[in-house]
């Protein structure tokens, strides 16, 4: 629903196991969601808004401004900046070039309209590559076998890892950090092994990755900064 007030739609979810309302803001999908028990009047939802509109603003403002992949636009790769330089004589698949001073440029050929498509399929082709190597190096390590790999824009989750042993990622873990980037992989192969999150699941997820507690925190912290991109 729409609140005065608000600059980003509220979405409203009705709970039976709810006790109270509670609002927090979603930054990935860049809206304000409340739970709410049954058979709350709208007008009880407006006021609870209201009562808390000093606190929401100050959420919404520290909300990441979305960077759509434009020319000048600055996007990461395993954690290193790039910058997204228009060469309408280049290669129409992007291309990443390292400049003296060791900055990097991520270079688009062909038409302008296009550059932003080009840079997204260029990040999950990326993503699938790096997703499928490191998984199945890891999952050698453990003399696992891994029955296939899906990359994906999940929101509610950076990978998961079927009973089957199908593992699947969000294409966007290739814009994180490479050692939070590592931690994801080595957490779903991990799972390969133990389908829980016992102390021996998490020995398992230690011996294939370091900081995991690390960099588990960072995708807690700055995960949502990620879906900011592309849009």
């Amino acid at each position: 629903m729409a609140v005065d007030g608000v600059p980003v739609p509220v979405e409203v979810r009705v709970s039976a196991r709810a006790r109270r309302l509670s609002m927090r803001v979603d930054a990935a999908r860049n809206i304000v969601r409340i739970s709410t028990p049954p058979r709350v009047p709208d007008k009880d939802l407006h006021l609870f808004v209201g009562r808390h509109r000093d606190w929401l603003q100050q959420r919404l403002s520290a909300v990441p401004d979305k960077v759509t992949f434009v020319p000048g636009a600055i996007v990461p790769i395993l954690g290193i900046n790039h910058t997204i330089c228009h060469t309408p004589t280049g290669r129409r698949t992007p291309q990443i070039a390292t400049l003296p001073d060791g900055t990097r440029e991520l270079r688009v050929g062909g038409e302008l309209e296009f550059v932003p498509r080009r840079v997204a399929d260029f990040l999950k082709a990326e993503a699938r590559r790096l997703l499928t190597a490191r998984s199945q190096e890891k999952a050698a390590r453990l003399g696992a076998r891994i029955a296939g790999i899906s990359v994906r824009d999940t929101r509610s989750r950076w990978g998961s890892c079927s009973p089957d042993g199908r593992l699947s990622y969000c294409w966007r873990l290739v814009m994180a950090p490479d050692p939070v980037f590592d931690y994801v992989v080595a957490h779903e192969v991990a799972h390969l092994r133990e389908m829980n999150h016992s102390a021996r699941f998490w020995a398992i997820c230690a011996s294939l990755t370091d900081g995991v507690a690390e960099h588990r925190d960072w995708l807690r912290a700055n995960g949502a900064r990620l879906h900011r991109y592309g849009a």
